[in-house]
């Protein structure tokens, strides 16, 4: 069973909703505003005077948090959706060094094959390119660029020390 105060709190939710849009005008700002309201209503109901009103407070309580994430907001600066531009995403250093090691490893072994090898790796993993486009570009049977590309992809493998699927 909810407390008085819970079904009160339930109970102001659409006008704590209408009064998030009409300060900031867009529905998930809206949302996100309602959500810390209640959040710091909940966290400070031993603070809640019963003497006053629920609905005046909870408004209060969202308008600084909107002065809040207002000023927040204007010293941030610009800010991008990562799904619009994936350039923009959080750089992890560890990660990038990672590839960058293990790009020159990949790079080093496949020197190491033979040229035949090295040039269906390069146009069937580098460039993309399906077997029957690599297959024309060399001027071989599609199958000799198949054969080909399963040496070098196992003889790498073996250089940079992965196992295949089922091997221990």
């Amino acid at each position: 069973m909810t407390e008085p105060f819970e079904t009160a709190l339930i109970a102001a939710l659409p006008k704590l909703r209408r009064y998030a849009l009409s300060l900031c005008r867009r529905g998930d700002v809206a949302d996100d505003l309602v959500q810390i309201t209640v959040e710091r209503a909940v966290t400070a109901k031993a603070r809640f005077d019963p003497e006053t009103s629920l609905e005046a407070w909870l408004f209060r309580i969202l308008r600084n948090a909107w002065i809040d994430q207002t000023r927040r907001t204007a010293t941030r600066g610009t800010e991008v959706d990562v799904v619009d531009m994936p350039e923009a995403a959080v750089f992890d250093g560890g990660r990038a060094t990672e590839a960058a090691i293990l790009l020159r490893q990949t790079e080093a072994a496949l020197a190491t094959l033979p040229p035949e090898q090295q040039e269906v790796v390069r146009l069937v993993c580098f460039e993309d390119l399906s077997y029957a486009e690599a297959a024309e570009v060399l001027g071989i049977p599609k199958g000799t660029v198949m054969s080909r590309l399963a040496r070098g992809r196992v003889a790498l493998a073996e250089k940079l020390g992965i196992n295949r699927v089922g091997d221990a």
